[in-house]
């Protein structure tokens, strides 16, 4: 970690301990070196943090491109490893540039729902994950976040001091499909980004929901 992405990775562990009461379950899951995918759902502007900051290893994360445009911002958006992408991350330049990320061997959160939940349930995933998926090699972890939508959900304007929770699934490689790509026709290659996002949030719903007691014994 960069010295100024750890003193943000340190302030959010302190954070979410303090005024959030948080718990992580089962982060070993996440491999500590090379590429990967961490597939979350996102319920709030709080996910990318809570997640990055249960990740004992730098982590890139996408940010509206319009936040680049702020020199003040910028430079901190880049230390702390953003990728700048469209509204939704779903455009071709943001794809691009997270493609990259990977195949430079890092790891990555995205949001298959593209935009935060209206209710706290999870949405549909847009298709870009699923290419995504398809064009690496690196394996997918689901991750699910809990308290996060009543902490700092679209109908807050400041955080409240709400338990919240990460859980990290077991990593995916999707490897029968990944085969496929190389020598599929075209519409069974959009099926194929169709199969692969609607698996991921599968996945993800697969991680809950849990009651209180469970998530926080």
């Amino acid at each position: 970690m960069s010295p100024v992405y750890h003193a943000g990775w340190t302030a959010f562990r302190a954070l979410f301990a303090v005024y959030f009461r948080w718990r992580v379950w089962n982060v070993e899951r996440v491999p500590l070196e090379g590429p990967v995918i961490l597939a979350a759902n996102h319920a709030s502007f709080l996910d990318p943090p809570i997640i990055g900051a249960a990740v004992p290893r730098p982590i890139s994360y996408l940010a509206r491109e319009s936040l680049f445009r702020f020199r003040v911002v910028r430079p901190l958006l880049k230390q702390w490893n953003a990728v700048p992408v469209d509204r939704d991350g779903g455009g071709a330049r943001g794809l691009r540039l997270i493609l990259e990320r990977l195949n430079q061997g890092n790891g990555i959160v995205v949001f298959p729902e593209g935009t935060r939940t209206h209710d706290a349930s999870l949405q549909a995933a847009h298709s870009g994950i699923g290419l995504v998926i398809a064009k690496t090699s690196a394996p997918v972890v689901p991750v699910r976040t809990f308290g996060t939508f009543e902490a700092f959900g679209r109908q807050h304007r400041f955080p409240r001091p709400y338990h919240t929770a990460v859980k990290f699934g077991k990593p995916l490689y999707y490897q029968s499909q990944r085969l496929e790509v190389k020598n599929c026709s075209r519409d069974r290659l959009k099926q194929i980004y169709r199969e692969l996002s609607d698996d991921i949030m599968t996945q993800i719903g697969n991680l809950g929901p849990w009651g209180d007691k469970e998530l926080f014994p």
